[in-house]
């Protein structure tokens, strides 16, 4: 709900069921998982552009959208990227990355020390791999 008990306009009609976490309750619910919280980047600005270019990309396509949907579900569409946008750009909001990791019996992480390194290693795109379904299924989570 919104302001004043209202549905806000992003949870009517982009995100109808849709729930948002805080930063504070993900990481402590990861925690209390196991998981070892090793990284938290915010990637405000970042989506800011993002969604900018997004928007851009559907106004140069509007004649294709429109044959994937009616006139009113693209304008919901193009507002909400503006004005997410925009306020991803001021600091009204914000999404965070995180990196989220199962330690080993004896407390080894198979992760690069550093953030630098998880951008620019090569080795450590190898290391950092999807688990399997089997693995999941076998170890109750993603290790």
């Amino acid at each position: 709900m919104g302001e004043r008990g209202h549905e806000s306009f992003i949870a009517r009609h982009v995100f109808p069921d849709g729930e948002l976490q805080t930063i504070h309750d993900t990481l402590a619910a990861a925690e209390d998982m196991g998981f070892e919280v090793c990284d938290v980047e915010s990637l405000r600005r970042h989506y800011a552009r993002t969604l900018r270019q997004w928007g851009e990309r559907l106004e140069a396509r509007r004649a294709e959208a429109l044959t994937l949907t009616d006139d009113v579900t693209y304008r919901v569409w193009r507002l909400y990227m503006a004005g997410a946008a925009y306020a991803f750009e001021r600091g009204n909001l914000s999404i965070m990355q995180t990196l989220l990791a199962s330690t080993t019996p004896t407390g080894s992480l198979s992760l690069p020390l550093t953030r630098q390194d998880l951008y620019t290693s090569e080795a450590a795109t190898t290391r950092i791999a999807t688990p399997s379904r089997e693995a999941i299924a076998a170890n109750g989570h993603a290790s």
